[in-house]
């Protein structure tokens, strides 16, 4: 009984701690969702009212520059629509780039490859902001600053959604692509009906975390691009931030939109996005 009634007592412990840095990691999100409700003079407001006893939308329209008095135009929507652009053609190429490479190393037995594919790994060492001067230097000379394709062109090959891939279908076993070699299919027709529908869930939690990585992305935008009609949201944000003054309530507002597509993407993707982290864990 002794023994039960510690091990009852560790448990209550462990979920307590859990519940404590869950609310820690909660609470600035309720106070980002509340300061967004709230005039300017409201926000810094002590103590916090957590629960504004009146709601305030004109943060909202002011940041999307609709129907307000203000003279400012932030350009919110422009930044949101380049933001999407940018994240879902990334998003797209990289996973089919990387379902190709993952699937060839997987399963295509070529001279070298796992060679290259120690190469590619490798790559994963060599942090991004090394190669930002030889990217800058390489798009400069090709005229694509100031170009959303500066922000693309680099996220075609994602190393780690091709590792992830090549685990996802190393588990799948080497019977079904040869009983569809025996049934008559091609090797491409092998890899779009049989392997990629069984790869799904490491696909689609690809998808998000490449999602995710491109729609958060700062330091690429702001060395790339300079032109205001290309921005992307985080460096829309900024608008929001002065030397002087920061507009705390307008601020979180625009993050508040700026999450949405976040959640939203989770959200809908979350069954896939976990079975897509373990699938092949253990297959190497």
């Amino acid at each position: 009984m002794k023994k039960k009634g510690n091990k009852r007592m560790a448990h209550l412990a462990i979920t307590g701690g859990v519940a404590i840095v869950t609310l820690m990691m909660v609470i600035p999100f309720i106070w980002m969702v509340s300061a967004s409700f709230k005039t300017e003079a409201d926000v810094m407001k002590i103590p916090i009212d957590w629960i504004p006893g009146y709601f305030y939308p004109d943060n909202y329209l002011k940041v999307l520059s609709i129907g307000t008095a203000s003279s400012t135009n932030y350009h919110f929507p422009l930044a949101y629509w380049n933001s999407v652009k940018v994240a879902v053609i990334s998003t797209l190429t990289a996973v089919i780039s990387a379902s190709m490479a993952g699937y060839a190393f997987a399963k295509l037995k070529f001279k070298g490859s796992n060679v290259l594919f120690i190469l590619y790994l490798a790559q994963l060492m060599v942090p991004s902001q090394l190669t930002l001067i030889p990217r800058f230097v390489v798009f400069s000379g090709l005229g694509m600053t100031n170009s959303h394709w500066s922000l693309i062109l680099p996220k075609i090959v994602a190393v780690s959604s091709i590792f992830m891939l090549r685990q996802a279908f190393l588990s799948v076993p080497d019977e079904l692509r040869e009983a569809a070699k025996i049934d008559g299919a091609g090797e491409y027709r092998t890899f779009f009906k049989v392997m990629m529908p069984l790869a799904k869930p490491t696909i689609a939690a690809t998808a998000t975390v490449q999602f995710l990585e491109v729609w958060n992305s700062y330091l690429d935008p702001l060395v790339f691009i300079s032109n205001w009609r290309k921005w992307t949201i985080p460096l829309a944000l900024n608008q929001f931030v002065g030397a002087e003054v920061t507009q705390y309530n307008l601020t979180m507002a625009a993050c508040c939109m700026a999450v949405l597509p976040v959640f939203a993407i989770f959200l809908l993707g979350q069954k896939f996005f976990m079975k897509g982290l373990t699938v092949g864990a253990v297959k190497g």
